[in-house]
């Protein structure tokens, strides 16, 4: 009957044996928690910080793309609020949330088609 108790991985007495067992999932969950931070956590925020200075620094002129693909030039600029002209005399109003590039800034060269 012993040697069942032993084969369970218990020792007589109720305890386990080896002890120690809470240690090994403290520091378990730990280095769980170091990786994630490292592979998900880290990466997130400095993306995120990336984002919010490029809606911070957009200016008059520039050429940007929304989330959603469409493509113009910034006319006007609010806290809140980006007027972007898509072509002659269409302009559109969208959140600055929803600028999701900048294509060019202004004043930059527009940039040469590749020759292949």
């Amino acid at each position: 009957m012993i040697s069942t108790v032993y084969a369970m991985g218990g020792a007589p007495g109720g305890q386990p044996a080896g002890g120690g067992g809470d240690w090994g999932f403290v520091i378990t969950m730990v280095i769980i928690f170091v990786i994630f931070y490292f592979l998900l956590i880290r990466p997130q925020q400095k993306k995120q910080k990336e984002l919010k200075a490029m809606l911070d620094n957009l200016a008059y002129s520039d050429m940007v793309m929304t989330t959603g693909g469409i493509h113009g030039k910034i006319t006007g600029l609010t806290d809140a609020v980006v007027t972007l002209e898509i072509a002659d005399k269409v302009r559109i109003k969208v959140a600055r949330s929803a600028i999701g590039a900048i294509i060019q800034k202004s004043g930059a060269a527009a940039p040469t088609p590749s020759s292949k």
